[in-house]
């Protein structure tokens, strides 16, 4: 039985999109994300992402392909891709492994939406990649980087 929110939570991050099958496909391509939502109406479509049975703390992205009617309400022209998250602004994502980012350059490589190479950065921002997204959205992969081993022993318990 799902638990009710008795607390503020972030929840989601939204990002308009302009064809959510070709967004889905990048995402579940190339990162750990799965589609765990889809609605369809009069106003568009939409597609909830989110890591596998991620239930403890859900964080979602949300992709949003809007109808003409609803695209224009937030100066968005239908069709034509409008990167929220660009150039520097990105969606992060952190493998366990450094063979992981490699790995993930090399199908970016492939795929034609590599944008920065593997890259050994400061050491709290670790090695580094991103692609870019159908529409010109930045995700970055990287290791090291420790955000969540950072989390984990702020907030975290002893088994994970």
């Amino acid at each position: 039985m799902p638990r009710t929110l008795t607390e503020p939570r972030w929840t989601h991050v939204a990002i308009p999109v302009t064809n959510i099958e070709k967004t889905i496909e990048f995402f579940t391509s190339l990162t750990p994300l799965v589609v765990v939502f889809r609605n369809e109406d009069a106003d568009g479509k939409a597609a909830w992402l989110s890591n596998d049975k991620q239930v403890e703390t859900p964080l979602v992205l949300v992709l949003a392909e809007f109808a003409p009617h609803v695209a224009s309400r937030f100066s968005i022209e239908p069709g034509k891709p409008h990167p929220t998250l660009s150039p520097f602004a990105h969606i992060g994502i952190e493998l366990p492994n450094k063979e992981d980012i490699d790995a993930v350059a090399e199908r970016a490589r492939e795929m034609g939406v590599l944008e920065w190479p593997p890259t050994q950065m400061a050491p709290h921002v670790g090695y580094i990649c991103s692609c870019k997204d159908p529409d010109g959205n930045i995700v970055e992969f990287s290791y090291n980087q420790k955000v969540y081993s950072t989390i984990q022993g702020l907030w975290g318990s002893d088994g994970d």
